[in-house]
């Protein structure tokens, strides 16, 4: 397996692995042409990096990486995952820790002092797997929708 940069025809795999959960599969609408317009977006952003996990030329694996530069703790630069999908297929192998593992080095590599991500407060599963990574709920997230 290897963790590269997603390419435009990435798009629809990683989609159909965020639209493949109880969450997604209600926020998520795999075909839809707007999400090649955020991959435009994000691709073409300097502090974005969506990657995949690909085995034998398929994506499995997917996560987002943002890069934040702040004035707080001495102009900390942060490193936020988002949107870590596992294909149903390949869970329970350890994919989803190389793939977060993948980020934390790569975050440590650009000079970031701190990784940080949310979860759904809903997952729980999803929390007891980045609290084996050494992951600590430390803060509660807020969100409001437009």
């Amino acid at each position: 397996m290897t963790i590269r940069r997603a390419l435009a025809e990435d798009v629809h795999p990683i989609v159909a692995m965020l639209a493949d959960d109880p969450l997604g599969a209600r926020r998520e609408t795999p075909g839809d042409p707007a999400y090649l317009k955020a991959f435009e977006v994000i691709d073409a952003d300097p502090h974005q990096f969506l990657a995949v996990a690909d085995l034998d030329g398929e994506v499995v694996g997917t996560l987002q990486l943002t890069f934040t530069s702040g004035l707080s703790r001495l102009g900390m630069t942060r490193a936020t995952i988002e949107a870590v999908r596992v294909r149903s297929d390949q869970r329970g192998g350890g994919l989803g820790a190389d793939l977060v593992r993948w980020a934390i080095d790569e975050a440590r590599a650009r000079g970031c002092g701190m990784v940080q991500l949310t979860t759904d407060a809903s997952r729980v599963d999803a929390h007891r797997f980045y609290e084996r990574l050494g992951f600590t709920a430390s803060h509660v997230g807020m969100k409001l929708s437009l």
